[in-house]
């Protein structure tokens, strides 16, 4: 999971962050969407429970290095995104990965429920809250930034145009 030669050339402005390498099947739709809108991203496993002190240094050095966002995925107990929040001031953005058991419910709520003062902006559990993920972080970043937002306006305008293009199935006689 290294970076790509274009990612390589800009500095990182978002860190994808997961709990395993298993997880890369969901946030792998970061990936691509912060790539689709040409965002410098780097990507990482830091587990909360097996790299206690990598994920520390990692929060610990975000907001040094320039990142303006982490996008951070884990699944079962899921402390990576609400341990994040707590080392850093970079804003963490919490993806629910499905678990074997408990199809990632576990994982929501151990990400939603963070206490007072230390927040997790929490989406949907599997890859549409991976891609929404990202493309909140680039919403955030587009405030700042005009030739992002017209990206995003053009995506927008796109869904919409997809949507309005699908055809209504006929409907069947009873």
């Amino acid at each position: 999971m290294a970076a790509t030669d274009t990612q390589a050339a800009a500095s990182p402005m978002v860190g994808i962050i997961m709990g395993s390498s298993s997880d890369w099947d969901i946030m792998k739709n970061a990936a691509a969407m912060l790539e689709d809108f040409g965002v410098a991203h780097e990507l990482r496993v830091i587990s909360a429970h097996r790299m206690p002190q990598d994920m520390a240094d990692y929060g610990a050095a975000a907001a040094g290095r320039g990142l303006r966002a982490i996008i951070a995925g884990a699944g079962g107990a899921a402390h990576l995104p609400g341990m994040m929040a707590a080392l850093t001031p970079v804003p963490v953005f919490g993806v629910p990965v499905p678990s074997k058991y408990l199809r990632g419910e576990d994982s929501l709520l151990s990400i939603v429920q963070m206490p007072k003062g230390v927040p997790v902006a929490t989406f949907a559990i599997g890859e549409a809250g991976a891609a929404n993920a990202a493309l909140h972080v680039i919403a955030c970043l587009a405030t700042t930034d005009a030739a992002l937002r017209g990206k995003l306006e053009a995506f927008r305008a796109r869904q919409t145009e997809a949507a309005r293009a699908m055809e209504v199935p006929p409907r069947v006689p009873l």
